[in-house]
């Protein structure tokens, strides 16, 4: 009979280790794409756009404010959910030195939460 159990040293995916979390570095201004799902993408205080259409049901971005200086998230997307409150806003700030990170639940609709939201 089988236990179930599965021993591996590596286990990978398409975009690498399944333990790690794939780091992007943003330029300025910066919006997001579709292979940014799955990863961490990190900005050092520039604009950020999150678009409409692009990312699929179950895609998640984390986004990381590697700066001493906020950064501003501006919605493209149709509708972009503060996970604090449910409020749905045109921009958003990310506080300096904090992260963020967003799930979609369509290509339209995406909601977002992490420390040093605004």
């Amino acid at each position: 009979s089988s236990t179930g159990e599965l021993e591996a040293d590596i286990i990978k995916d398409s975009k690498g280790d399944v333990r790690s979390i794939p780091a992007v570095s943003a330029s300025n201004p910066y919006t997001l794409v579709a292979s940014d799902a799955g990863k961490a993408v990190s900005t050092n205080g520039f604009t950020i756009t999150i678009p409409n259409n692009v990312f699929s049901t179950g895609d998640a971005v984390t986004l990381v404010n590697n700066s001493s200086s906020d950064t501003t998230l501006t919605r493209a997307i149709g509708a972009l959910y503060l996970g604090s409150d449910g409020t749905n806003s045109a921009s958003l700030t990310l506080k300096a030195r904090t992260t963020a990170t967003i799930y979609f639940t369509a290509g339209t609709v995406g909601y977002i939460s992490g420390g040093g939201l605004s």
